[in-house]
């Protein structure tokens, strides 16, 4: 049976149909409601992720010690853990080789804010996206590997082959990338993804393999009548790779980053803080200010600067350096978004030529910089709902990324695509990966691959539809509302924050800058809700609303808390709407 249209809306202003949650998660809701006595709205929520009353309350305070694997389930932990204790404890030389992006430079802060603690340094070693591309290549190892006893690599080396090879030492890959049937030959490789394992931690990011690695590390100490360092104190790093790399918040993943958050909320690391500051972080932290505010500008340094500047800003004890270097990530930041406008630009005129209704939606252009293609890749498919592939050719090859829409594997398609012989280089997970193709093969290589992704189903819908959670009014959207909905949290990526319905609203608008649209309304009780819609005027939403008149709007989208001056708002973040 087809679901009824919530508040009839078959077609939005972004051309989407909104659908309510269904006829029996509302009674699941409404008897969760009874059961628990907690507010109706939230027990809807906790019932679209899979709650039952019995475990609402473990659900709403999650415990960390309660949801953390045993580092052992993985293969290779036991290993990996012994041979960087054997190198702690005989002061071996020891080189950590980690990618430019969040989730790498926070898995290399987390080793080496581990290593200072036992009075050990390492050497960090973080490629040049233009000059190296991704992960290890085999001079870079071969240098590494003549003057160190030790390499770790983190958040890659699963398909470095020949690179770790080339090491002539030993080698331990802590990594969450895709791998193959065959491994390298390395001296240990701990990866959830590999073909051996069961698949169950799979959603882990890269640093908090790191971090169980360094739990059990800690364990192999206590062992041995040793205590090692604090490692709850971590978990800010960990929460941040976690949302940076959007990885889904459910299981431990979500208790690392509600931790996480809180760890962060201290202001202790000198990095976070410094960049917290300059981003202008004027409240608690956020899954939203770690991935819009913070991770951009981590990631900054790889993408078009030095490639160890974010590693080296979360690593710091110095507060002067974290300034200097939060400073000059933040120019980086700015630079990027300039170079990002331009390629996006170009990108998106391009698809368009070429058609946004397959498959797969696909641009390549000479000079575009390979430290923005991943975001216009992501650009694309949020304009597409589409996987979306771009590609910066320097002479003739061109080095691209890839961004896919839920319940496509991207990463299987692109892997598949370099075993037969039309990629140069490839890999990643599910949601996104990194290619490198020649020129003459490009044609053929897009072509396969939008075959591909036309067996998984891309491409066979249209638009997905909005889905409602609830409908409210004005004078229920409470701060004590809010955060009652926050305890279910925290939202991202697998998991997104409830979204909330208004009907029949007159509104008042105007525009901010160029893209952002604000937007006022109330109810005949006298409350009266602020918001905004980030990006209108890229679809139709701002035009249709930037003067409305008389005209009455259903408006769909989510709930925030906003602090300023001492004093808490709630905030409405618009998504969509509907003439009512």
């Amino acid at each position: 049976m087809t679901a009824r249209a919530f508040l009839s809306v078959e077609h939005s202003l972004t051309q989407r149909r909104w659908i309510g949650p269904g006829d029996e998660a509302e009674r699941l809701a409404e008897a969760m409601a009874q059961i628990t006595r907690l507010p109706l709205a939230l027990c809807a929520t906790l019932v679209a992720r899979g709650v039952t009353p019995q475990d609402a309350p473990a659900f709403l305070a999650p415990q960390l010690r309660d949801l953390l694997p045993d580092p052992l389930k993985l293969r290779d932990m036991a290993r990996a853990a012994a041979r960087f204790l054997l190198a702690v404890k005989t002061r071996q030389r020891i080189a950590i080789f980690a990618d430019y992006d969040v989730d790498g430079g926070s898995s290399a802060a987390l080793l080496i804010i581990w290593l200072r603690a036992m009075n050990t340094q390492a050497t960090l070693y973080i490629p040049d996206r233009i000059d190296e591309g991704y992960g290890p290549n085999v001079p870079a190892m071969a240098e590494l590997g003549s003057n160190h006893d030790l390499i770790l690599c983190v958040d890659c080396g699963t398909l470095s082959f020949d690179p770790i090879a080339a090491a002539q030492c030993d080698v331990v890959v802590l990594d969450h990338h895709l791998g193959t049937e065959t491994l390298p030959a390395a001296y240990a490789v701990v990866n959830p993804n590999r073909q051996d394992e069961d698949g169950d931690l799979g959603h882990l990011c890269a640093a908090s393999v790191v971090f169980l690695m360094l739990v059990e590390a800690n364990r192999q100490l206590r062992a041995d009548s040793t205590q090692g360092p604090d490692l709850m104190a971590l978990l800010d790093l960990v929460a941040l790779a976690t949302v940076a790399d959007v990885a889904p918040l459910i299981g431990v993943n979500r208790a690392f980053v509600r931790q996480g958050l809180k760890v962060m909320a201290r202001r202790e690391r000198a990095g976070l803080r410094a960049l917290a500051d300059i981003a202008r972080m004027d409240q608690a932290p956020t899954p939203y200010a770690l991935g819009f505010l913070l991770g951009p500008r981590v990631n900054a340094g790889g993408r078009i600067g030095q490639a160890d500047l974010g590693a080296r800003l979360l690593s710091t004890d110095s507060p002067s350096e974290a300034t200097a270097l939060a400073e000059k990530l933040d120019l980086l930041n700015t630079e990027r978004r300039d170079i990002e406008a331009r390629v996006r630009e170009e990108a998106l005129s391009q698809a368009e030529m070429r058609g946004m209704d397959g498959p797969l939606v696909w641009a390549a252009g000479d000079g575009w910089h390979p430290g923005v293609v991943g975001i216009v890749a992501a650009r694309l498919k949020e304009a597409s709902h589409r996987p979306a592939v771009v590609i910066g050719f320097d002479g003739n090859e061109g080095k691209g990324s890839a961004r896919s829409v839920t319940g496509v594997d991207l990463g299987a398609a692109i892997h598949r695509l370099t075993t037969e012989g039309l990629l140069l280089k490839g890999g990643g997970h599910k949601m996104a990966a990194g290619l490198t193709v020649a020129r003459d093969k490009l044609e053929a290589a897009m072509a396969r691959l939008s075959e591909l992704l036309a067996k998984q189903g891309a491409g066979a819908g249209g638009r997905e539809d909005l889905r409602i959670d609830s409908l409210l009014m004005p004078t229920a959207a409470t701060p004590g509302f809010v955060e009652q909905i926050e305890s279910a949290g925290p939202f991202g990526a697998s998991a997104p924050a409830p979204r909330f319905a208004f009907a029949d609203t007159n509104i008042t608008t105007r525009r901010i800058g160029e893209k952002h649209l604000k937007i006022s309304f109330g109810d005949s009780m006298g409350a009266r809700l602020e918001g905004i819609a980030f990006g209108a005027f890229d679809s139709d939403l701002g035009p249709a609303l930037e003067n409305p008149g008389h005209q009455r709007f259903h408006l769909a989208g989510r709930l925030e808390l906003n602090t300023w001056g001492g004093r808490t708002k709630v905030q409405f973040r618009l998504e969509d709407a509907a003439k009512a």
